[in-house]
């Protein structure tokens, strides 16, 4: 096309070199044996080249067909470059207001007759029709310049969400859920401007975010107040959900303790092992190394013998690489009852290791003080008070707590917080509650 006037066409089938599914058939109605005769895409793409050479590349959600024909050209060796027009962002910014803009609502609201919808041919000339409506609105030009020069700053706003929805997203700490048509959930994501990392989503040139966008038909959000709650939601959000297009945070973690037991001799035996029902009690790992790590400590801090320890040695226990402080229990050179009163003070010890404690952060509004509750060194969850509640130990703040499930991704969130501010805002089990 120049301006408003057709030039010419071009439209041929194309053997895709592989079986057509049968969900692509029924959507197209083209099948096997309508393309069996076809040619392949290297036999045509000299001509596309040819036909598409010093034009501007204008499709109803212009990325998808673009990528495709450039996936093509690049599995040639050629790369295929083309200035694009999107129909979508034309259409949001010169006819607002409007429900949808895929291309077969938009065609029924403004009256443009779409034939042979979902073949390239027919989406092709309605879109024809569309573009030169869009070029009548734009009658000086101005909109379609900033397209074509990249100075328009809208982002490829997904074709089946509506524009309030998206004016509605708040500019604060929280979450934010992309839903589908069916209302759901296929993402899930934090923010501390839930607004404005939505739209980086829109901007973003993936492939997985293009076809992300494309499903996206609603969108919530949860105003968390402060990052540290939006990363613990979002990660309890996703463990419930299993959003299609999420990808951490899905595969629950091994956890490992230091268990303990009386043996056949009657010794206390150390070991580490899988936790299959949690005792927050004790120190919790995710990471093996990290609890054997923690058993040698514990057997060098305490005498034990790394026989008993489950460390494997030869006869001689002290042959152990590291650990060599044994008194003599393994070759009943020490009693069975003073060992065993070392090896339960080293119990207590692990219980010692787990402290009580709060992370205070700000609230949803300026009248309230967020929490975050970690007992016995295991996550519980968190909540929210309004700065003239009374509190006077942690034990009231579970009073106001909204439980969560501890797992590897909360106890590494807030392993991370710690590491990266220190004490700061956490408030001990000892030290009177000010929130």
């Amino acid at each position: 096309m120049r301006g408003d006037t057709i030039l010419d066409k071009y439209s041929s089938l194309i053997d895709p070199e592989v079986l057509i599914p049968d969900y692509i058939t029924t959507l197209t109605g083209i099948d096997n044996a309508m393309v069996a005769s076809a040619p392949v895409f290297a036999d045509v793409a000299e001509e596309i080249l040819n036909f598409t050479k010093d034009c501007i590349f204008v499709a109803h959600n212009v990325n998808f067909d673009y990528n495709v024909l450039r996936n093509e050209f690049k599995r040639l060796h050629h790369d295929f470059k083309r200035k694009k027009l999107c129909t979508v962002r034309l259409s949001r910014e010169l006819i607002p207001g409007m429900r949808s803009y895929s291309l077969g609502k938009l065609c029924d609201a403004i009256g443009i007759p779409l034939i042979n919808r979902h073949r390239a041919e027919g989406d092709t000339d309605a879109t024809v029709i569309l573009f030169k409506k869009l070029l009548a609105i734009d009658d000086d030009g101005v909109t379609f310049d900033k397209f074509i020069k990249g100075t328009f700053k809208e982002g490829t706003f997904p074709p089946h969400l509506e524009r309030s929805q998206f004016d509605e997203l708040p500019e604060a700490a929280g979450v934010y859920i992309f839903k589908d048509k069916g209302h759901k959930i296929i993402y899930i994501g934090k923010a501390i401007n839930i607004r404005k990392r939505v739209l980086s989503h829109f901007y973003s040139k993936t492939s997985k975010s293009y076809l992300m966008c494309q499903e996206i038909f609603h969108i919530d959000h949860i105003v968390t107040g402060n990052e540290l709650v939006a990363l613990l939601q979002e990660s309890d959000l996703i463990k419930k959900h299993y959003p299609q297009f999420n990808v951490v945070q899905k595969k629950p973690k091994p956890a490992y303790q230091i268990l303990h037991y009386k043996n056949q001799l009657g010794i206390i035996q150390f070991a580490v092992g899988l936790v299959k029902s949690y005792d927050y009690s004790v120190v919790t790992h995710y990471n093996r190394a990290h609890a054997v790590e923690q058993l040698e400590q514990l057997c060098a801090d305490y005498n034990l013998c790394p026989r008993y320890c489950s460390f494997k040695t030869k006869e001689d226990c002290t042959s152990h690489y590291k650990l060599k402080n044994c008194k003599g229990v393994c070759k009943k050179e020490e009693l069975v009852s003073l060992y065993n009163l070392r090896a339960q003070q080293a119990i207590e010890s692990l219980h010692n290791q787990n402290p009580n404690y709060i992370i205070k952060q700000p609230g949803r509004t300026h009248e309230e003080s967020c929490f975050i509750l970690v007992k016995d060194g295991e996550y519980q969850g968190y909540g929210y008070v309004d700065h003239y509640a009374t509190i006077n130990s942690l034990s009231d703040c579970e009073d106001f707590i909204d439980r969560k499930a501890a797992n590897f991704h909360t106890n590494q969130i807030i392993r991370a917080y710690l590491k990266k501010y220190g004490e700061q805002n956490v408030i001990h089990e000892e030290i009177a509650v000010e929130l």
